[in-house]
């Protein structure tokens, strides 16, 4: 009856003991992770490339005296836009008028002596026909027509140089546009052949330009798209109201950072855009289709970005090729399958195969 009793024991104690320890499995395990998820669907979304770029104008001309003188007067205000023709500087004037006049006198010299030499050349034309002097001579008067016609010629570009120069005396703008600041004083003396050549700037910023650079690979995918859009976005984080277009793409790629230089042309009417900003520039060629998922779904190890996945109760990391951002979602370009449930928050306390349950 003792053993009996003894061996009631033992059994219980056993029972207690596997009862116990199933009951610290159950607490040691860890409990699922609550998730929600997005399933993954493709849609069509815009092919947009992203690049900081610079704004020039879409012409810059240095304007530069073309005759040697005294700068006698500023006719315009630094940093005014001013039309094709206008007046900015004027030299001085009087060397010029004497040095046309000389020329114009010399041509009236020279036509004086051409007609004379005309008269003579007919009057012994007569006379040699009659056998009155030497056909030598005759010819000797034909000779000196058209030696004094060429005389005439000369002085009368003499008399052209000598007006354009005149004319550069008063230094008009080349093209519409925006003046820069003066880099010659009134009063200073200017030649074509010096530094004090260079007497101010114009830049035309409307269109304006926007150089920038992309990635050999963007370039590819980019390369052959028709109806590239191409905006900007201004230091301000303000969308410039006007899209432009490309006018120019690189036939080389860089070796150094295997970019291709790229440039654009937006409208710029009322001058938002000054040449030299640095905007982020946004081209846009066509739609694509892509799975689209919230920028708090994708993480990013040594081997690049990832996404946790949903399947069998357990998380799984997958590897995906991100494109751009559309407003708070990425572009993912490759790396999931339609039906995926893409795993969005309490991301940092997923590990591979860690039971998770949506909410």
């Amino acid at each position: 009856m003792k053993y009996l009793a003894l061996l009631m024991c033992v059994v219980l104690a056993a029972c207690n003991d596997s009862g116990a320890r199933q009951e610290e499995k159950k607490a040691a395990a860890p409990a699922a992770v609550p998730v929600s998820v997005v399933e993954a669907t493709q849609r069509a979304v815009p092919v947009s490339f992203e690049a900081v770029g610079r704004t020039e104008g879409s012409r810059e001309v240095q304007v530069r005296a073309r005759v040697a003188g005294i700068l006698e007067q500023q006719l315009y205000n630094e940093g005014d836009a001013v039309p094709e023709g206008a007046p900015l500087f004027r030299i001085e004037r009087a060397p010029f008028e004497i040095e046309l006049a000389q020329a114009r006198g010399v041509l009236a010299q020279e036509a004086s002596r051409r007609d004379l030499a005309q008269q003579e050349a007919e009057r012994l034309k007569g006379l040699v026909e009659r056998r009155a002097i030497s056909q030598k001579e005759a010819d000797q008067a034909a000779s000196s027509v058209q030696q004094s016609a060429a005389a005439v010629q000369i002085a009368r570009a003499r008399v052209r140089q000598a007006e354009l120069n005149l004319s550069y005396t008063e230094v008009n703008a080349p093209i519409a546009g925006i003046t820069g600041r003066a880099l010659q004083s009134v009063g200073s003396l200017v030649s074509p052949n010096a530094d004090s050549a260079l007497l101010t700037t114009l830049t035309r910023g409307d269109p304006i330009w926007v150089r920038f650079t992309i990635s050999e690979a963007e370039f590819s995918r980019m390369r052959g798209s028709e109806g590239i859009e191409v905006k900007v976005e201004l230091a301000d984080g303000k969308e410039y109201p006007q899209t432009g277009k490309l006018n120019f793409a690189g036939s080389t790629v860089d070796a150094a950072t295997g970019t291709v230089q790229m440039r654009a042309e937006l409208p710029n009417p009322k001058l938002v855009l000054l040449p030299g900003q640095y905007v982020r520039v946004q081209m846009q060629a066509g739609t694509q289709q892509a799975f689209v998922v919230p920028q708090t779904a994708v993480a990013q190890n040594e081997t690049g970005r990832f996404v946790w996945v949903l399947a069998d109760g357990k998380a799984t990391p997958r590897q995906v090729r991100t494109g751009n951002w559309i407003g708070a979602d990425w572009v993912v370009l490759d790396g999931l399958k339609p039906g995926d449930r893409v795993i969005v928050d309490n991301l940092v306390r997923l590990r591979p195969g860690a039971a998770v349950v949506q909410k």
